[in-house]
């Protein structure tokens, strides 16, 4: 039987170190040759069994320190870890890493462990989330099958302009048996749809609009109908947590609810028709605005592709709630934070209404790409109104020309507003609107001036 490959290079580096030797000397002793004990240490040669014996022999190696290399991912994943931005500012590279893990690999075994264990402290329902909305992401938000089950059944109802509400209500009753029923808030607190297998009841809170009571008939059809369909992308999935899987079906259940609503051939020719005009269309189809802009992140079938949009919606505070990237490629809502000159903020100051904003988004201070982005305000899905959300629209500006809500603004790159992902990770200089100082920059003092920014920076360096 072959020999397990056994990769030591950290380990050999500690002992020729701790020992005085060359290379040459220490493979002498090994007897093998210099370039290979070179390779070992660099890890592109495992250490066979008659070097591991040698080892023990010459230098009194303990093969069971190994097993703290490799549980904490040898050079590779101890230089994962101190990558983090907390510890930006020190500049530590991978030579450095290499250093502490050969000089003191107990040390760097501890700082590890501390390491992976204030992440896990720290993991929340959060990591779900990511997780699940990476899986959306790898397909693009784009799920053909759905697609196409949702037109059939949409033509198979006759679905048209005429009233979606009473069409899904007769499928619900019909097929399934249930009735629609609208209850009081104060029978529903806290509550939009609750389904009541004893009384054979969707029940609807009656504060819900019209858009929203269609839209909650259409997941409770998606839920009967379709659950078989879900269950079997979802299983592709593999998730290692029962939320990530529970949060990728519900987005699949929402998914054919909008693809039910707004058929997706039928949804592009209109798009096509009115040059995207989102006003027009959320009245064609009898949705609010974030179902379209949900809607209008999914157009990526093949040989049929509308544009690549991203959205995503966000508090009062920029904090995200929803990023569908899609197609588009947009890293501006891969941000922990929004930027404050975002047209997003602006929203809450102007309800209701429909802004638009050119953008380039920047990383290190270098601009990346140059956005076409449309925003508004929305209610949340309480019953009480009093939630408040921006949703954004986003594509590529040199994509943008046609749109409708895009005429008379300049699509020109250099009349575009920079925007970073956050002041903690961002690196443009002279905006007054900042708020904290860029990780692993320097900040500048001048006794004899005082500029119009709040923080002065210069080089990578350390930060208060």
């Amino acid at each position: 039987m072959a020999d397990p490959s056994v990769f030591a290079g950290p380990a050999l580096r500690r002992i020729r170190r701790r020992e005085g030797l060359t290379q040459a000397a220490t493979a002498a002793r090994l007897a093998i040759s210099p370039s290979y004990l070179n390779l070992m240490e660099r890890n592109q040669r495992p250490v066979s069994a008659r070097v591991m014996m040698r080892l023990i022999e010459e230098f009194d190696f303990d093969p069971r320190s190994l097993r703290e290399d490799a549980s904490i991912g040898g050079l590779d994943g101890l230089a994962r870890r101190f990558a983090d931005e907390r510890f930006a500012d020190l500049a530590i590279d991978r030579e450095e890493v290499d250093e502490l893990l050969s000089a003191a690999p107990q040390a760097a075994a501890a700082f590890a462990r501390l390491y992976d264990r204030a992440r896990e402290a720290s993991a929340s329902a959060s990591d779900a989330i990511v997780a699940a909305r990476r899986e959306i992401e790898r397909w693009r938000n784009h799920f053909g099958d759905l697609d196409h089950a949702a037109e059939e059944l949409s033509d198979e109802m006759r679905l048209s302009r005429g009233d979606l509400s009473v069409a899904l209500t007769e499928r619900l009753r019909e097929r399934h048996q249930f009735a629609v029923r609208f209850l009081p808030r104060e029978i529903m607190p806290g509550m939009v749809r609750r389904l009541d297998l004893h009384a054979r009841q969707v029940q609807l809170s009656e504060m819900l609009p019209p858009e929203s009571r269609t839209f909650q008939l259409a997941v409770q059809l998606a839920q009967l109908e379709q659950r078989e369909a879900i269950d079997t992308i979802a299983q592709g999935a593999r998730f290692d947590d029962e939320t990530a899987r529970e949060l990728f079906i519900h987005h699949l259940t929402g998914y054919f609810a909008a693809a039910l609503i707004m058929p997706y051939g039928r949804f592009l020719r209109a798009c096509d028709a009115t040059d995207y005009d989102l006003p027009v269309l959320q009245r064609r189809f009898g949705v609010s605005f974030e179902q379209l802009a949900h809607r209008l992140t999914t157009l990526q079938r093949v040989g049929q592709r509308g544009l690549p949009f991203f959205m995503a919606r966000l508090d009062r505070a920029g904090q995200f709630s929803k990023r569908i990237v899609g197609a588009s490629g947009a890293e501006l809502i891969e941000a922990e934070h929004s930027c404050p000159l975002w047209i997003v903020h602006k929203t809450f100051e102007r309800s209701g209404e429909l802004l638009v904003q050119l953008v380039n988004s920047q990383s290190d201070g270098q601009t990346t790409d140059v956005w076409f982005t449309v925003g508004r305000t929305v209610e949340g899905m309480g019953t009480s109104g009093a939630a408040k959300f921006s949703v954004v629209l986003g594509l590529d500006a040199s994509l943008a020309g046609s749109l409708a809500q895009a005429r008379g603004v300049s699509l020109r790159p250099e009349d575009a507003v920079p925007i970073g992902p956050g002041c903690r990770r961002c690196h443009i200089e002279g905006c007054e609107q900042r708020s904290l100082p860029p990780i692993g920059r320097r900040l500048r003092f001048d006794p004899v001036s005082r500029g119009a920014t709040p923080f002065e920076f210069g080089d990578r360096g350390i930060t208060l």
